[in-house]
């Protein structure tokens, strides 16, 4: 029987789903099925019909909506959201205390809510300039992932370089979920704040989002198997 793992998620950054599925046959005879994170581009193209394909097939679904509206709005939102049976949901920490309160008393059982603190594509002056303030990424990020755990969120998403920073703000258990990880020869592409999988290991993450580097590469399968080896 294959087994699951959501210590990888791999990002099915596309935006047809077939193409998507395309891409995870290779991972159907594999011992492990991997955990996938479904982004806006993808979900808008194909909605929960799509969800539901996946989860059916076995993968654990991380839907990364980034939700951040007034709380009554995302409240609201949570009752279709649960009907997908999704495992992960994502939601701007900046959105406040009350906007992600509303979410965890809405979510059902068994999900766990994620708080993206700074995106992993803005720098500390491009944080800076446009939030009109004079924090570091760092005391922001630390000051997001708190307010997070006190509204009863699983943990966060945030750049592999603020997992620690997160482990000293909250407590264990508190997951740390890391983007903006490449391979050593791997391209930045659009991200600043990144490391690879080892490294993100050090810094404390619990798990990690892989995109282009495993969906463009000339073998995804023995891609996916060695961020896994060197970050487990």
């Amino acid at each position: 029987m294959t087994g699951t793992t959501d210590k990888l998620f791999i990002a099915l950054d596309f935006t047809d789903g077939s193409q998507a599925l395309a891409f995870l046959k290779p991972f159907e005879d594999q011992d492990i099925r991997p955990a996938v994170k479904v982004g806006m581009a993808l979900f808008y193209a194909t909605g929960a019909d799509f969800i539901h394909e996946l989860r059916q097939a076995g993968y654990p679904v991380f839907l990364d909506l980034k939700l951040f509206d007034i709380p009554n709005t995302v409240a609201a939102s949570m009752a279709s959201i649960n009907k997908m049976n999704v495992q992960y949901l994502t939601l701007h920490a900046l959105g406040g205390e009350k906007m992600l309160a509303a979410a965890v008393q809405e979510k059902a059982d068994g999900l766990k809510l994620l708080a993206v603190t700074q995106l992993t594509s803005f720098s500390e002056i491009q944080m800076q300039q446009t939030q009109m303030t004079a924090a570091s990424v760092e005391q922001s990020v630390q000051h997001l992932a708190r307010i997070a755990e006190r509204v009863g969120m699983s943990g966060t998403i945030s750049s592999p370089l603020e997992a620690d920073l997160i482990r000293q703000a909250t407590k264990p258990g508190f997951l740390k979920v890391t983007p903006g990880i490449r391979l050593p020869d791997s391209r930045t592409d659009d991200q600043s704040r990144i490391a690879t999988p080892s490294k993100a290991k050090l810094l404390g993450a619990d798990a990690l989002v892989v995109g282009r580097p495993i969906i463009q590469a000339t073998d995804p399968v023995s891609v996916y198997k060695k961020i896994m080896e060197d970050f487990t």
